[in-house]
């Protein structure tokens, strides 16, 4: 039998590994470095006038891709959405991504 402490101490090691694996910085990260390994051009958006934009801008080949990153089943803001809204009626693609998997998929070279 697991002594209480020891346990909780096991716990909590386990659920930090978990949730850096799941955290938006960490996603936002992977899916990045992936993208630059297939040549695309990568990013941040950061803009003080205007909140909520998508995270990153990846661009090649004349493609464009903007993508919002999120933790594990977490879901844009309603800003955030507002904006995407705006950014998709003007043409534009967004992505939501929330894990490594989905990230990368958007990147894999496609099979012709």
């Amino acid at each position: 039998m697991w002594n209480p402490i020891i346990r909780s101490e096991v716990q909590n090691m386990f659920d930090k590994k978990i949730s850096k694996t799941t955290r938006e910085s960490h996603i936002e990260k992977k899916v990045t470095e992936y993208a630059k390994t297939q040549n695309w051009l990568a990013f941040k958006w950061v803009s003080p006038s205007q909140r909520w934009v998508p995270d990153r801008l990846y661009f090649k080949e004349g493609e464009v891709k903007l993508i919002e990153f999120k933790a594990l089943g977490k879901t844009p803001t309603r800003g955030q959405s507002m904006v995407h809204k705006m950014l998709r009626k003007a043409g534009f693609e967004v992505d939501v991504v929330d894990n490594i998997e989905q990230g990368v998929l958007l990147f894999a070279p496609s099979v012709e």
